[in-house]
């Protein structure tokens, strides 16, 4: 079986890549996840993510946005001393930002996933690579929501993450032409 070149470090990361990797998302809690979960890879692997993401769900009460947009100094310190995640103040601190603007998204828009998903009018942008060389770090559609997303008020949401973003919750499909998954996809 063909897959994506990046996915074959292990068995998490094969899993990640089979069942979840490009694959349409449209519940708010688990966009938020994903968007929180791309902001801590800043400068780190996937792997290492994924490796944690058990402890992330636990540490930040499984992502619930009002729980989240709810934490205080204390909470923060809870999480700064926290070994199963990452320690990083700065990322934590934008989670939580970031729940207060998807909240406010909630309210203004009605969900976050019609937010996100009116960028491409709620289709998949279906790419057509060849090599995992091919693939982009940004695109323009990842610079335009960074930028929207930026004016909204939202932290740790450059282009770079906001693209890591776009593929991981479908709204790009980046699995190469020869990975199995890119035709399964392209029929979702």
């Amino acid at each position: 079986m063909i897959r994506c070149d990046w996915s074959t470090n292990n068995e998490l990361m094969i899993y990640y890549h089979d069942t979840e990797w490009g694959v349409p998302v449209h519940d708010d809690q688990m966009l938020f996840e994903h968007l929180s979960l791309d902001c801590f890879q800043a400068g780190l692997s996937w792997q290492t993510i994924l490796n944690k993401r058990e402890n992330f769900r636990a540490a930040f009460d499984n992502f619930q946005i009002h729980k989240v947009a709810s934490y205080d100094q204390k909470k923060v310190h809870k999480l700064l001393s926290d070994a199963g995640i990452i320690r990083n103040r700065l990322k934590i601190e934008a989670v939580i930002h970031n729940a207060k603007r998807v909240l406010e998204i909630q309210k203004t828009i009605g969900s976050f996933n019609s937010y996100i998903w009116s960028f491409t009018d709620g289709k998949t942008i279906h790419n057509h690579f060849q090599s995992i060389s091919e693939i982009p770090p940004t695109s323009n559609l990842s610079d335009q929501i960074s930028k929207d997303m930026r004016h909204k008020g939202f932290t740790f949401c450059g282009a770079t993450i906001i693209y890591a973003f776009l593929q991981a919750i479908g709204v790009v499909n980046d699995h190469v032409i020869s990975c199995f998954r890119y035709k399964e996809l392209i029929s979702v």
